[in-house]
């Protein structure tokens, strides 16, 4: 959820499913080996290629509102109850009917609490202000809070603690909610156990039918992974028009959320569909095949496209760094149009302040290097990656609490799913900016003005927004979103927010050469 999630989100923030349960894989664990592994997969129209059994995966409801549904069902994940399996089809294949449902069931649900609680509120004026709770300034203490933290003056800190949490609660408002993420992060760095309390919420297992329902809640109430994705798969099919060969680079495809629709649109191009590869890119997992769960996006990809009737190849590169994926590595065919996409997976690579070769520079220059036709860069706009403790939390407060605002006007607040979203998605990552340092801390997002100056400095070259694109994204937004999302352009950047605040922002770029020097 940003990959979007937030990543994400993606980013983000991501409803992912591991070994034989699906997951919000918000953060890969790192490797200390740098070796890259590739499996290919050839799947024609008619052809058995991409056969094997994959797990089935949500993907981003279709935002090119197409209408029809599937002929079949895909093979199920293993050990799936029919509730689970009933659930992914959903998630996975939704009509644009269910998909504004889904949002007008959230709009209902939304005017019924407020009128619940204004009923409340009005027999509260009645009877007096018998059992009210005193009114306090949660985003102040936990500054001063952090403050006495970052000088380890652990009496102020304690007591402060004890403050916060007499009036944060998990089930209160957004501030509330709020200010219970950040003091639970605030209480691991002052315990020293930051990374220990990150890696055991890494390892939570939720169950599958809990985490897509979630995934509906998010799409049905916050814009952002829709809007990323909508952007990316306009960019790449007007890339395609005309071509026979389309090549997209994928940093990050996780379980391939942004393809399905992709394929299902294109194969539907005047002239018929071109041969579509997709080298999809992520940290091997840990034992002894780590590129299965990539692997596995594959062939599920592949069935995808085998019944739009789409011509597909499909190469796996599991990357400890994704800065060691090379030009070599990708097999490019002169023929081809080549498309990079990152949606918001660059901002955990490591910077200057942690090691002096920075990998951000460095997968900027392959990716260069690699002269693609669009590099598309989504990117998660905050600026609380500063070395600087007291900087660095005030930073991510602002940046967390238009998150947690986003959920509390579009969300009922007894709602599971919010709480999950909040508490697996969003306060994990808190918890990792607050308590992690060195390594350990892997939430590491710039503004898109510095993402500008790290691109142009790697030889990149910025290309001017698709207008027609971004009028489809407004309009989208407008029309199925809450008022108060923004959508706003600079510097060539899309960017998005909420009340004024910008989030996440996505550009596209070339490489800023003569031509190609390998043809």
């Amino acid at each position: 959820m940003s990959s979007a999630f937030l990543k994400g989100m993606e980013e983000a923030n991501k409803f992912l499913p591991t070994e034989n349960k699906l997951l919000i894989d918000l953060d890969a664990p790192s490797y200390a080996a740098s070796a890259v592994q590739e499996e290919a997969l050839d799947v024609s129209p008619g052809s058995g290629g991409g056969s094997g059994r994959g797990r089935k995966n949500p993907y981003e409801d279709d935002e090119l509102e197409m209408e029809g549904g599937r002929s079949s069902k895909q093979s199920a994940v293993q050990g799936e109850d029919d509730a689970t399996r009933d659930m992914l089809y959903q998630v996975m294949m939704p009509s644009p009917e269910s998909c504004m449902l889904q949002m007008q069931k959230l709009r209902i649900a939304m005017q019924e609490e407020a009128a619940k609680n204004e009923a409340v509120g009005n027999g509260k004026a009645k009877g007096g202000r018998r059992g009210g709770r005193e009114v306090v300034d949660l985003r102040t203490l936990l500054i001063h809070c952090a403050q006495a933290v970052a000088t380890d003056d652990r009496r102020s800190a304690t007591e402060l603690l004890k403050q916060i949490k007499q009036h944060a609660s998990p089930q209160g408002d957004g501030t509330q909610r709020l200010a219970h993420c950040f003091a639970e992060g605030l209480q691991a760095r002052l315990a020293g156990t930051g990374s220990m309390v990150y890696q055991s919420l890494m390892a939570k297992r939720t169950s599958a039918v809990a985490l897509l329902q979630a995934y509906q809640l998010y799409m049905a109430a916050i814009c952002f992974k829709k809007v990323a994705f909508i952007f990316s798969n306009n960019t790449i099919y007007n890339a395609s028009l005309g071509k026979k060969k389309i090549h997209i680079v994928d940093y990050g495809i996780h379980y391939g959320f942004q393809w399905p629709c992709f394929l299902r649109r294109i194969a539907d191009r005047e002239g018929g569909p071109p041969e579509v590869r997709i080298t999809g890119i992520d940290l091997p997992q840990p034992g002894f095949r780590p590129t299965e769960r990539i692997e596995e996006t594959g062939r599920r990809l592949g069935n995808y496209a085998r019944e739009f009737g789409v011509p597909f190849k499909y190469h796996a590169i599991a990357a400890s760094k994704m800065e060691s994926v090379r030009r070599e590595d990708l097999k490019i065919d002169p023929d081809e149009v080549l498309i990079v996409n990152c949606m918001y997976q660059f901002k955990n690579l490591m910077d200057e302040s942690v090691v002096i070769e920075s990998p951000r520079d460095a997968v900027l220059k392959n990716i260069r290097k690699m002269w693609p036709h669009t590099f598309i860069h989504a990117i998660v706009n905050g600026s609380f990656s500063a070395p600087f403790f007291v900087t660095r939390f005030r930073e991510a407060l602002f940046y967390y609490s238009a998150l947690f605002d986003v959920l509390d006007t579009t969300t009922p607040r007894d709602s599971d799913q919010r709480m999950l979203i909040e508490q697996n998605i969003f306060g994990r990552a808190a918890l990792n900016v607050i308590a992690c340092e060195g390594t350990d801390r892997v939430e590491r997002p710039e503004t898109y003005k510095q993402w500008q100056v790290r691109n142009q400095r790697a030889g990149l070259k910025q290309l001017p927004l698709n207008q027609e694109i971004v009028q489809i994204v407004r309009n989208k937004v407008k029309d199925c979103y809450h008022k108060d999302f923004v959508i706003d352009v600079d510097h060539q950047w899309l960017l998005q927010g909420w009340k004024g605040r910008i989030l996440f922002a996505i550009s596209t770029w070339v490489a800023n050469d003569a031509g190609p020097p390998y043809f």
